[in-house]
């Protein structure tokens, strides 16, 4: 029989044992989170991704640019009253606009942010082009050129006769643009997307009627009014009388929507870096 002593004492022992072999345990790291650190520590932990699609980059700065850029940054390091995206843990987290998607098309009016009616592709495409700066490090993109006018304006011009004559005139609603829209930005802004620049130095642009949406029912019966939101759930109409209605989308529910800058919209998808860069250079000459 073991004497008191005797049993603390090897009780010691074992302890000291125990806490021997546990110190000899490889130690296993925390996979990452998808979020680094601040101060340099912890670098690796942001998400090092490889983009192949360059095309879909172009195409995602463009609709960047028109929607989010003011806000954001060209280079989503933060705008006129917009905040920094390149950290934001919602944009590291997000691999093909998923996480982006919903925020896109429901805003965060609590924040200032509206809703926008993009596509899933659109989506895609913005989610493409965030990820491609780079999280962690220097990166070249921040250095931003003395100006954007290093277009061809002679190639602008043929580029504007071939796309653009059947809704502007350069001796109609955009003659002497170049004066009212002195900033080679934003008048770069404002044909990209009308409207987008609208109390930041642009001019409201000459517009016939908002956006209206038609909702056409099960039952045939057709509703129609201004449209205040959509998305791929539901649609929210504002009525004549200033009340607003919603809409599920879906369930044999049909929506049209009339959007007078829907061609805007839809040429972002095809603008290449050089029709932009040619075209703000031939709008600048338009003084």
């Amino acid at each position: 029989m073991m004497t008191a002593t005797r049993t603390v004492a090897v009780a010691a022992v074992l302890s000291l044992l125990a806490l021997t072999v546990t110190a000899q345990q490889p130690q296993q790291t925390p996979a990452p989170s998808g979020r680094g650190r601040i101060g340099g520590i912890g670098i690796g932990a942001y998400p090092q991704r490889t983009i192949d699609d360059r095309a879909a980059v172009e195409r995602g700065r463009a609709a960047f640019s028109a929607n989010c850029a003011f806000c954001h940054g060209a280079d989503i390091r933060g705008g006129d009253g917009g905040p920094s995206l390149l950290r934001s843990s919602l944009v590291l987290d997000d691999k093909n606009g998923e996480l982006i998607g919903p925020v896109v098309r429901a805003g965060r009016p609590d924040r200032g942010m509206p809703a926008f009616a993009m596509t899933p592709e659109q989506i895609a495409d913005i989610a493409v082009f965030m990820h491609s700066f780079t999280v962690a490090g220097y990166d070249p993109s921040r250095d931003r050129p003395a100006s954007i006018l290093v277009g061809d304006a002679a190639a602008g011009g043929k580029f504007f006769a071939s796309k653009c004559v059947a809704c502007h005139s350069t001796t109609g609603d955009l003659q002497g643009v170049a004066t009212r829209i002195a900033d080679p930005r934003l008048l770069q802004q404002s044909w990209l997307m009308p409207g987008s620049v609208v109390g930041r130095g642009a001019p409201r642009p000459v517009r016939a009627r908002p956006p209206t949406a038609t909702v056409t029912l099960p039952s045939g019966e057709k509703i129609e009014g201004q449209l205040d939101r959509v998305d791929d759930f539901a649609v929210a109409l504002k009525m004549t009388d200033g009340t607003r209605r919603s809409f599920r989308v879906g369930r044999g529910a049909q929506v049209t929507i009339a959007d007078p800058l829907q061609p805007h919209r839809d040429l972002l998808k095809t603008y290449r870096d050089e029709d932009i860069h040619n075209v703000t250079a031939y709008l600048s000459t338009l003084k």
